[in-house]
Order: structure tokens, then C-alpha cells, then sequence
């Protein structure tokens, strides 16, 4: 493990991840990731670990960095390949990026962490929880599916996903690099627009047009579109989850639907489904204070 840290107040360059008040920021090496890590809250706090999704990086939690709830360390890292994070040695597989974390999670000597994770970062949450359990208290999970999917809850929503994901997955170097594709989809998938504007979108946006960034961003859906969803249909999930996992989703998300979160249909022994009304997909910068509250109130749920 290689750790480094990079301060909370140095001048950036415009390659430098965008500004946020006193977080700590360093690199840590883990199972071939050189992990970008963004940290707020007492280093002896109780830890967060939260992991975002596509097309965003660690900012996706600047509300929660800035300002982290009284007693918590929140611990937010660039997944493999993303923000500032180095590349993955894989092709971005999930149950790969869940080793990755792991492996962090074992560098930064975490043994039990409270997990949140939205889009790509709460399907790889459902994936870790699935796999071990013991190291998480409990789990927060925004505008994502849920693993236990069968052919009557997922075909209606199939055209969804045929929307946006064949074309990153095709074109999505290209995409990222040399279009607006980026701006265009925060554009179309925000219902209320007040955190997203020009500034934020470009943190994000200008980040994918690295040659890293745009690779990762291609195989991750390539990967899920031609391995992981063909061989979900032939051998649908089955493990259970013991973990209490509470679910936010905002219900004017156009990519996913919130059907496909129900508690119903979820295999678990505790799992909760809220949805938000007058929200898209973006939700941890949509409703900030909503998350904060939610996060509190598992915190509070796991204690002891």
C-alpha cells in the first residue's frame, strides 16, 4: 500500500480535481489502482465509504464533504479509472471494481464501514454487500436497480438502458472526448437543474475527455452490456442480503426505473424502498439534505 497525501488547500491546476472545503485528498495503491481518495469528518470517526457512478466522480458527494455529519469520516474515492483514479488492470467487470474496493478498503485498515453508493457505485455495492456482509454496518443506495432482476421486471424496461448504454459502449471513447454527449445527459437526466450548473458540469464533463477516463467510462457498459447482462439472464442472482439496506430513488429518473428497486421483489432480509418525488437521477446532488437525513437515520439504525 502506497499512500500520499496531496493537502486540502494547494493551488490546483486545471487538471486538478475541483475545489472542496477541508477535505483531505490522497493516492493509496490497491490490487493495481492507484485510488484517488477524498476524505471530510474525523479521521477517528465512524466510517462512510461512498461510491459513485457514471458519468460523475468522488464530487458527486461534494455536499456530503463539505459538510460531513457530526461524527462521521466520509471516505469517497474515484472508482478504478475514474476522476482521478488510475487505470483499471481489467476491463471493468464488476465483480472486479468489488475486489478493487475491497483491496482499498483493506489498505485504508477498514475492517466495517457504512456503505452508500449510487448508479454504477450502488450496483457494486449490492455486489459487495452480497460477498461479505460482516464489513458493512449497513448500506444506502441511490437510483439503482437491485440485483434480483428476473425477465418480467427487467423486459419492460429494457428500451431504457438500449437508449444511452450500446452507444457508450460502441462510441463512448469518441463520445466522451469529442462531444457534448456528457452535457447532454446531465441535461436531460436532472429534474431540477440548481446543482448542476455550468461549473459542475463541466467538472465532470471535462474530466472524460482524459484517454483513462473515456476508456473506463466505454468498458463499463461494453463489459455489462456483452458479459454481465447475458449472463445475468441465464443465472439471475440467488445469494440473499443480510445487511439493512435503505433505497432512495429519485422517480423522475429516465435511465432506471424505480420498479426495478421494489422491495418486493428485493431478496433481503431488511430492505426499505423510498421514493423521491420531483427527482431524476442524480439524486445525491438533487436532494443533498435528503441524503444527509438518510445517512443519519442508518447510522443511528446501526449503532452498536
Amino acid at each position: 500500500m502506497q499512500q500520499q497525501d496531496s493537502g486540502s488547500n494547494s493551488a490546483h491546476e486545471p487538471s486538478d480535481p475541483p475545489e472542496i472545503p477541508g477535505v483531505r485528498r490522497s493516492f493509496v495503491t490497491a490490487r493495481g489502482v492507484r485510488f484517488h481518495v477524498t476524505e471530510a469528518g474525523p479521521e477517528d470517526g465512524r466510517p462512510v465509504l461512498a461510491l459513485h457512478g457514471w458519468p460523475q466522480h468522488h464530487y458527486a458527494y461534494r455536499h456530503l464533504l463539505a459538510d460531513p455529519p457530526e461524527g462521521l469520516r466520509i471516505i469517497a474515492p474515484d472508482l478504478p479509472g475514474y476522476g482521478w483514479s488510475g487505470p483499471a488492470p481489467h476491463r471493468w467487470a464488476k465483480e472486479d471494481v468489488a475486489s478493487d474496493v475491497f483491496a482499498l478498503l483493506d489498505a485504508l485498515g477498514l475492517e466495517r464501514v457504512l456503505l452508500v453508493g449510487h448508479d454504477w457505485g450502488g450496483y457494486i455495492g449490492h455486489l459487495m454487500v452480497l460477498r461479505a456482509p460482516g464489513r458493512f454496518d449497513g448500506f444506502l443506495v441511490l437510483n439503482i436497480a437491485h440485483p434480483w432482476q428476473s425477465p418480467r421486471t427487467f423486459l419492460p424496461h429494457l428500451w431504457r438502458f438500449m437508449v444511452y448504454q450500446p452507444p457508450v459502449a460502441a462510441f463512448g471513447t469518441y463520445l466522451h472526448q469529442h462531444t457534448r454527449f456528457l452535457e447532454l445527459i446531465f441535461d436531460k437526466g436532472v429534474a431540477d437543474n440548481a446543482e448542476f450548473g455550468p461549473e459542475v458540469v463541466r467538472a465532470y464533463a471535462d474530466r472524460f475527455r482524459d484517454p483513462v477516463c473515456a476508456r473506463a467510462a466505454t468498458d463499463t457498459y461494453r463489459t455489462f452490456l456483452l458479459r454481465e447482462l447475458p449472463r445475468g439472464s441465464r443465472h439471475g442472482e440467488t445469494r440473499r442480503a443480510t445487511v439493512p439496506i435503505r433505497a432512495l430513488f429519485g422517480v423522475d429518473d429516465g435511465a432506471v426505473h424505480y420498479s426495478l428497486a421494489a422491495a418486493e421483489t428485493a431478496n433481503a432480509d431488511d430492505y426499505k424502498l423510498e421514493r423521491v418525488p420531483n427527482c431524476g437521477h442524480f439524486i445525491t446532488e438533487e436532494r443533498p439534505l435528503l441524503i444527509r437525513a438518510r445517512l443519519l437515520a442508518l447510522a443511528a439504525d446501526t449503532a452498536g
